[in-house]
């Protein structure tokens, strides 16, 4: 060790103290890692975990082990030297992360992640203290307790910090998976929105009940090997209902909302594991988590032909033949002005259409409407309520481009008079209604 100097500690653990260090010969500065057992042969050297996992883990987004180094018994591990660790960077915050920042922090972590569990490994203790940082670069560090997937069960059950144990240790199940690591990416990927804990647990059981508080009761098959099921069952002997996280977490958009929610899932096997969760949509910015649509029609699809497109794009509409999309049906009070009803019969079925000839009169009214025979697809549109929605399938039809006052509705032709129209909502200042 007479080529590094030490310059000042940077923390102390339970397995050893890590300093900051400078090589004499390169000027290159390290971080020092000083076990705090005496080390008698190599073999114990190499045995270590951290070192045999270290050793075989080559990427951007793992710390390196750049040496090993004996002397007098004492082992010293030679890594890259990181400025900050991720929880000094959120204690320093005085306002929360942009979801930019969190985005590109979790990115990185995410690929360290999939990269370990792909060579087989998984590191069971990760925790914003284990995350360095440099220059926006993040790494994972303190592999102490890394395991390799081929290892024997049972596990120890005493793995990673508290706030960030996945429930299946804390209920010391016999054995886990690499699904424990992306349970503390959820915690953590939380705790970059809100800059604290989102399990903050004051012991085993107290945690439990925290997760319960926001997860909601689990189902106990859920841990079929658990040993210490008893405490689940103390805690949840009443229903406790799921929170809202967007409540919790108010400053998460709705796609890192979802992240969270499938990462802190109760059940292991629902989790998704690292490179599924880099292709969720809170890494695809454009990419949207739809919002759940409650359809009273209950429609039946299988019977109207094509599958509708979901995805409406106006100023491209009709440009394939065979579009098919879902039309929109809105009900109107009965007392808006100037609502006239054409009514034909085509090859036998009957069709109304709801109009307003007086629309350019009424600038503030804000839609277009169609109404649906009873016998079209055997959908009845709900028009007497004050204001419903309704979406049945319909063959395109002729709409023109969206203008800059509003949308346009060509005029109805003959040939297109037995087909419903489409129907939108959108705020005017100017328009037509034909």
């Amino acid at each position: 060790m007479e080529r590094y100097k030490i310059l000042e500690e940077l923390g102390d653990g339970t397995c050893g103290s890590v300093y900051k260090a400078i090589n004499m010969e390169t000027c290159e500065i390290v971080a020092v890692k000083k076990m705090k057992r005496k080390f008698y042969s190599w073999e114990e050297c190499v045995n270590l975990r951290e070192v045999k996992s270290l050793r075989k883990l080559n990427h951007p987004n793992i710390i390196k082990l750049k040496e090993i180094v004996r002397e007098n018994n004492e082992l010293f591990f030679i890594f890259d030297h990181m400025e900050y660790n991720l929880y000094q960077i959120m204690r320093g915050k005085q306002k929360p992360f942009s979801e930019e920042e969190i985005r590109a922090f979790m990115s990185q972590v995410l690929l360290g992640l999939a990269y370990m569990h792909k060579n087989g490994y998984f590191h069971r203790d990760l925790k914003p203290e284990n995350l360095l940082v440099t220059n926006d670069i993040i790494k994972i560090a303190d592999f102490g307790l890394a395991r390799e997937l081929s290892s024997v069960p049972p596990f120890t059950d005493y793995v990673s910090t508290r706030w960030y144990r996945a429930p299946e240790v804390l209920l010391q199940s016999s054995t886990y998976t690499p699904a424990i690591d992306m349970w503390a990416v959820g915690a953590i990927l939380a705790e970059l929105f809100t800059l604290c804990p989102i399990f903050p647990g004051e012991s085993e059981i107290d945690q439990l009940y925290k997760i319960c508080c926001i997860l909601g009761t689990p189902n106990w098959t859920t841990f079929p090997e658990a040993r210490n099921i008893s405490l689940l069952i103390n805690i949840s002997y009443s229903e406790i209902m799921p929170a809202n996280v967007s409540d919790i977490i108010p400053n998460a958009s709705l796609e890192a909302v979802d992240l969270i929610k499938q990462l802190c899932s109760w059940d292991p096997l629902r989790r998704p594991t690292a490179d599924q969760s880099l292709q969720h949509p809170f890494f695809h910015v454009g990419t949207r988590i739809p919002r759940p649509i409650w359809d009273p029609l209950q429609l039946k699809l299988n019977s109207v032909g094509p599958t509708p497109n979901l995805e409406l794009k106006l100023w491209d509409f009709g440009t394939q033949p065979d579009d098919c999309f879902l039309g929109l049906t809105l009900a109107v009070k009965p007392s808006v002005p100037n609502l006239d009803i054409s009514h034909k019969i085509s090859e036998g079925r009957e069709e109304d259409i709801l109009f307003c000839s007086g629309f350019r009169d009424h600038p503030q009214q804000s839609g277009f409407w169609s109404l649906l025979s009873p016998d079209h697809n055997g959908i009845t549109p709900p028009v007497e309520s004050p204001l419903s929605l309704s979406f049945s399938p319909i063959p395109h039809s002729s709409i023109g481009a969206p203008q800059s006052t509003g949308f346009t509705i060509a005029s109805l032709q003959p040939n297109i008079l037995d087909r419903p129209l489409l129907a939108m909502s959108s705020p005017f200042q100017q328009g037509h209604c034909l």
